[in-house]
């Protein structure tokens, strides 16, 4: 650095290069348009439930006129139990703690990419010896220290900018993503709790199916003991005993493997306060009706749901990396300087009169690079048509999550009080074919296929009641419910 005094030419010189900084950032990213959603404009779900307006529903509940997405999942939840399994899920679930992280990552890259745009000073200190240029054998040194600005790219044609764009839109990305998480955590630990409380009931219905069919099988062994019944009549009972045992140990280990998925989605083992909310003998009937929410429009979707909204970002920043591509064809501004004392001696180096300052700025166009820019951009390219295809699936896959709710929603009510209905009938059969038994005029095969077909439609009526309640929790979902809390939750 040579020792230069500073004069007002300096000033001069620097104010084109502030001129073309203020210039910078000119994006060459292509002009983004959203692609059409590929959805029709009705839910079929809503043309099966016009179709089957005449059937009675199994119970009213009262359709809520916010939107899914708007309301809240304390507000969609009433059941204080359920709430706190939520909530502890929220604070200690591993899959949502990683989601936040990625945002903390993500958010980190956008500012890396941002503090790009601006130069970067730091101290510096330099110092140099070689043989002099006159040949005589001296030796010449140069030190210098002060402040220095390496290699500030002035961003004529907008890359540096694109960069910072894309990882905008991939922090934006991460935070909808995390919303997208807790949405589906939320989902599955209704439906896991909803799936205890069907286990519990079929238990309670097996346990009673069990003291009636050991009872039958007494009665049949004293019977067949007497000589009144034969073997077969015997061991048709034994069958129907052994069955019941099967599906006792089948409903316990339900159970069991049910439990611990909550426990897993809890993220902390089911003890103290969170134990008095598994369900303990309550009868999936007597669990809190949820309301209906309104499936509103299928382009409703764009907005509603986190997960398209993070398509989306994703496609914005696929678009925002074709405007780097394209900025790598273009020439390449750089800026070095630096301004400090400099001194062929070291202990003048911060005497009077060893200010200096040097400027070098840098211009590269690339001429010949094997393809390497051309590569780059047609990478970049494909990267937006895949991401316009991931953007175009997330929309098409949500439409169809939606519309299976929508038709579970239309239908799973008049399977529910058919499903009743023929429990209730099953049971005056049973009723009647034990009344005909015990009189001696029906036989036994017919009492224990009554008790069999009683034993399976009260299985099937706490089947359709689960699916009836965990498809509102899927239906709530699909339409973006669940990530909005109110202002009290941690």
């Amino acid at each position: 650095m040579k020792a230069i005094p500073m004069r007002k030419s300096v000033l001069t010189s620097l104010l084109p290069l502030g001129a073309a900084a203020l210039l910078a950032a000119c994006s060459m990213a292509p002009t983004y348009e959203r692609p059409v959603a590929p959805i029709a404009g009705e839910w079929p779900g809503l043309r099966l439930s016009r179709s089957l307006a005449g059937m009675p529903p199994v119970a009213s509940t009262a359709l809520q006129t916010v939107a899914a997405a708007d309301l809240e999942w304390q507000s969609f939840f009433s059941d204080s139990r359920l709430r706190l399994l939520i909530e502890s899920a929220l604070r200690n679930n591993r899959d949502l703690r990683i989601a936040v992280l990625n945002i903390e990552q993500a958010r980190a890259q956008f500012q890396i990419r941002r503090a790009d745009q601006f130069p970067t000073v730091g101290a510096a200190a330099t110092g140099s010896r070689q043989p002099s240029a006159s040949g005589n054998g001296n030796i010449a040194s140069v030190y210098t220290a002060g402040l220095a600005l390496t290699s500030y790219e002035i961003d004529f044609f907008g890359r540096v900018a694109s960069l910072k764009e894309a990882a905008l839109a991939q922090y934006l990305a991460s935070e909808e993503g995390r919303k997208t998480t807790q949405i589906s955590l939320i989902a599955t630990v209704a439906n896991t709790w909803l799936s205890l409380l069907a286990d519990e009931e079929l238990l309670s219905i097996t346990q009673q199916t069990l003291a009636t069919r050991e009872e039958s099988f007494k009665l049949s062994q004293l019977r067949f003991d007497n000589g009144v019944t034969s073997e077969l009549d015997l061991r048709q009972a034994e069958s129907l005993l052994e069955a019941a045992r099967i599906s006792r140990a089948q409903l316990q280990r339900q159970r069991a493997l049910d439990e611990n998925l909550l426990t897993l989605l809890v993220g902390q083992p089911l003890e103290g306060e969170l134990a008095t909310a598994l369900p303990a003998g309550q009868a999936l009937a007597d669990a809190p009706v949820m309301v209906d929410v309104p499936a509103g429009l299928p382009s409703d979707l764009l907005t509603k749901r986190p997960d398209i909204r993070q398509a989306e970002q994703q496609l914005l920043a696929a678009n925002a990396s074709i405007g780097a591509a394209r900025a790598a064809f273009f020439p390449r501004i750089s800026l070095t300087a630096s301004a400090g004392s400099a001194s062929n001696h070291l202990s003048g180096l911060f005497q009077n009169g060893s200010w200096g300052w040097s400027l070098a700025p840098q211009l590269f166009l690339p001429l010949f690079d094997a393809g390497r820019n051309q590569a780059g951009l047609e990478s970049a390219n494909a990267g937006r048509d895949i991401a316009v295809a991931q953007y175009e699936k997330a929309i098409q896959t949500a439409f169809r999550e939606v519309a299976d709710a929508l038709a579970g929603r239309a239908t799973l009510g008049e399977q529910l009080r058919a499903q009743q209905a023929q429990a209730t009938a099953e049971g005056v059969r049973f009723k009647l074919s034990d009344l005909r038994y015990q009189n001696g005029i029906a036989s036994q095969l017919d009492l224990l296929d009554a008790q069999r077909s009683l034993f399976s439609a009260r299985q099937a009526v706490v089947q359709a009641r689960l699916l009836q309640l965990q498809n509102q929790v899927t239906l709530y979902k699909t339409l973006g419910g669940g990530w909005k809390e109110t202002a009290a939750t941690p």
